[in-house]
C-alpha cells in the first residue's frame, strides 16, 4: 500500500517496494480510494509517494467501501482519478474491489483490468455485473507463505507469464 485518500501514506511503503524488487518479484503499489475525498487531492497524495518503475505492475486503485460522507458523483470522481493516473504514468491502472461493491458501483469501469476479491474454493470467481473478465483474483485472505508470519492474501493471475509481462510498466 502506498497511500490512502487525500492524506494517508504507508510509512513502510518505500521499504516494502524496495524489498519486493530486490527479491525479484513483480512489485506493485496500491492506493486505497476513499469516496469522501476528491479525485485531485487523492491523486496528489498518491503521486507524492508512488515509486513506479519499469517492470512494476501498474498502479492499483483499491475501492471497496463507501464513506458515510461520500462526495456526490462517484463515477465522475473515480474516472477523473483513473485518468490522472493514466496521464501522469502512461499506464492503465488496475481496479481492485469485491464482487458486491463492483457489481453495484463499478459497472461503468469494465474497461479497466479487474483485481477481484472473492474468497471461495471455486475454480474461478463470479464476475461482477458489467465485467466479462478478471485479471487478478484474490481468492483467500488466510493463506500462509514460508518466511512470512501471519495470514497472507492469496491471488491468481488470469493468463500466462507472457500475458503478465505485457501488463507491466514499460
Amino acid at each position: 500500500k502506498v497511500s490512502q485518500g487525500a492524506t494517508g501514506a504507508d510509512p513502510d511503503y518505500a521499504r516494502n517496494i524496495a524489498g519486493a524488487r530486490s527479491a525479484g518479484l513483480y512489485a506493485g503499489s496500491y492506493h486505497f480510494y476513499t469516496t469522501d475525498h476528491d479525485a485531485q487531492s487523492q491523486f496528489d497524495n498518491l503521486s507524492q509517494h508512488l515509486d513506479l518503475k519499469p517492470g512494476d505492475l501498474p498502479p492499483v486503485v483499491d475501492i471497496e467501501v463507501l464513506a458515510k460522507s461520500s462526495l456526490p458523483g462517484l463515477d465522475q470522481q473515480l474516472q477523473q482519478f483513473l485518468t490522472l493516473i493514466e496521464g501522469r504514468y502512461s499506464v492503465r491502472p488496475i481496479l481492485y474491489s469485491g464482487l458486491s461493491f463492483a457489481s453495484q458501483y463499478l459497472k461503468g469501469f469494465s474497461g479497466y483490468p479487474l483485481w477481484l476479491a472473492e474468497y471461495t474454493s471455486a475454480p474461478a470467481p463470479r464476475l461482477p455485473s458489467g465485467w466479462s473478465a478478471w485479471s487478478f483474483w484474490q481468492y483467500s485472505q488466510s493463506g500462509s507463505v514460508a518466511g512470512v508470519s501471519g495470514a497472507v492474501d492469496l491471488d491468481r493471475f488470469n493468463g500466462s507469464v507472457d500475458d503478465l509481462r505485457k501488463l507491466l510498466v514499460a
